[in-house]
């Protein structure tokens, strides 16, 4: 059965979707066992081929995971022109091409509160070398449609392709909020498209001064949803709040250290979410490029990244605090929660920032090199001084540098993917990153131990919902019935993997308390469901977990199952457009 659950509620601002009444969640059945006792922990399994190479990535399902490319002359064809969307079917390791029908190059993507993913911007047509199409409409070679100004939408029955359903405002593209009109390394006055609008819309763009203030590198902004209600936004140097109903902005501190938003491409993520620090929010910015230089007139490939980490409250204070330095300095680096509340960093380079182009310095196009092959863990809950380690990790042999993706799957393995620093498949005869489509998978520390097998998790969480009890026997409590005090349940949205942010992400610990029987070494472990604010964890699909000793229960994919769905009641039922670009 899926372990992924959707929770269904209606926030202020438009509806997506109606219903009568908030369905009933089910039990789900015990989570299982690797079927496989082998893995290579701490390493780097190269499992299949995406098709296209995975600029965007994300788990539609507990079973598949959806990749788009940017329009390229991929030799995996469909209706007549290449291909720039798959499917991936983690069960089998086989993919299938799908139609995305717009050209989705540098989209943004999310999750709605219903469980319908969307890409949102996107690309000019174009034609062979990435040259802009004399067509908008696609009617050349790669059958592409503008993208700027599309929003797409999968649906996951194993025989479907995405579907234009509406049109924007605006052209967008590199988009969190914001974006541009026709692309480019950074964004120029010219192009510059400082404004935000709502899915579905509630009217025009608004107009940020931030956006507007914080050329060039104001494309990709990094972009929060905080508890609080305000979204923390952050690009160039500068740092806000954005108050999305009032669109009043904040000012706090400059970031230190390093440019972290596009193309110097820092590693981000927002912490655990958990009762002890009252699920207060606290960012984490890892890398980038400290540059403040972005003309193309010198060898941005051979500078090296910036190796600081600092993090940040934005509801608690305005003030960025130095955080331990990364292991070497990196650009491109995917930060992925995994459910012991550790963070694992991958992908990347130790020089130069994502981006491409034909410069005479580049490397064949890439305007980074020297590849970072071994990962390392950030540990939030280490000593200063301490937190980052790569003990017991292994390198790959893939070099993922621009374009590249990663997410958490429902066994706790890391899916990597994509890279493809090049304006086309393999252009040119310098190219020394090509096109990449293989599918790597990495297994933790935890992948091989025997997993806990809870007995009452439910398939769907409401916001302040009934609490709800689940069983841990001996085995899973590791035979000592006092590991129930480490136990927490915890739940995980993997978010819309592109351009080294997971867009959505969000690791949230439900409170608990336990009643621990030492005459036979169970216990039982009294679970709240959400806290009763959808900032702490937006509506949709989630993965949940619950975790002994740092050891996360198991979820093989492709085992079918229902989508299961709940609701809290507010101004109706249903999932609502919550601040996209």
């Amino acid at each position: 059965m899926f372990n992924v659950f959707l929770i269904y509620v209606s926030l202020a601002g438009s509806v997506l979707a109606q219903s009568a009444a908030p369905p009933t969640p089910t039990t789900l059945s015990p989570p299982g066992q690797p079927s496989s006792s082998n893995k290579p922990i701490g390493e780097f399994e190269i499992i299949g081929d995406s098709l296209v190479s995975a600029q965007q990535m994300f788990l539609g399902t507990q079973d598949k995971v959806f990749i788009l490319d940017k329009v390229e002359n991929n030799k995996a064809q469909i209706n007549g022109h290449p291909a720039w969307a798959s499917e991936y079917a983690l069960g089998a390791n086989t993919a299938r091409t799908m139609d995305a029908i717009t050209n989705t190059f540098c989209a943004g993507g999310t999750v709605l509160g219903n469980g319908t993913w969307i890409n949102i911007g996107g690309n000019s047509a174009v034609t062979y070398g990435g040259a802009n199409a004399a067509d908008s409409s696609g009617n050349g070679p790669y059958d592409d449609p503008d993208g700027g100004k599309s929003t797409l939408v999968p649906c996951d029955d194993g025989s479907c392709d995405w579907v234009e359903v509406r049109t924007m405002t605006t052209r967008r593209w590199y988009p969190t909020i914001g974006g541009c009109n026709n692309g480019g390394y950074v964004n120029d006055a010219w192009q510059d498209n400082p404004t935000y609008e709502f899915y579905p819309s509630t009217g025009s763009p608004i107009t940020s001064p931030f956006l507007s203030d914080n050329l060039p590198i104001n494309l990709y902004p990094l972009t929060f949803l905080l508890p609080s209600g305000r979204l923390l936004m952050q690009a160039n140097r500068a740092t806000i709040m954005l108050d999305p109903k009032s669109h009043k902005e904040y000012q706090l501190d400059d970031m230190p250290s390093a440019v972290r938003a596009y193309p110097a491409s820092a590693g981000s993520i927002m912490l655990p979410l958990t009762p002890a620090n009252n699920w207060t929010a606290t960012v984490l910015f890892c890398g980038g490029s400290d540059n403040d230089d972005w003309s193309q007139d010198w060898n941005i490939a051979a500078f090296a990244a910036s190796k600081s980490c600092v993090r940040i409250t934005p509801d608690v204070s305005k003030s960025y605090t130095k955080d331990d330095n990364m292991l070497e300095g990196r650009s491109m680096a995917n930060l992925i929660a995994l459910p012991d509340g550790r963070v694992f960093c991958v992908n990347g380079a130790s020089s130069g920032t994502a981006g491409y182009g034909n410069t005479s310095w580049a490397i064949g196009m890439s305007y980074a090199d020297n590849p970072v092959l071994t990962p390392a863990i950030y540990d939030p809950t280490k000593p200063a001084g301490s937190r980052w380690s790569r003990d017991g990790l292994n390198s790959s042999t893939v070099p993922r540098m621009y374009h590249s993706s990663a997410l958490l799957l429902p066994d706790g393995s890391i899916i990597i993917a994509g890279s493809n620093p090049n304006s086309d498949l393999n252009i040119g005869p310098k190219i020394k990153y090509p096109t990449e489509y293989r599918v790597e998978r990495f297994y933790p520390s935890y992948y091989n131990t025997r997993r806990p097998q809870p007995k009452g998790l439910i398939s769907a969480l409401g916001y302040g919902g009934p609490s709800f009890d689940i069983q841990l026997d001996k085995d899973d409590l590791f035979g000592d019935a006092h590991n129930a005090a480490n136990a927490t349940v915890v739940v995980i949205r993997t978010g819309f993997s592109t351009h080294a942010m997971n867009m959505g992400a969000r690791f949230v610990q439900l409170d608990s308390t336990y009643t621990a029987y030492g005459a036979n070494n169970t216990a039982t472990l009294h679970v709240s469901q959400m806290p009763p604010n959808p900032a702490i964890l937006a509506p949709g699909p989630a993965l949940i977990f619950v975790v002994v000793n740092g050891v996360p229960s198991y979820w093989e994919a492709g085992c079918g199952g229902d989508w299961g769905f709940a609701g809290v009641e507010g101004e109706g039922w249903g999932g609502s457009g919550w601040g996209l670009g």
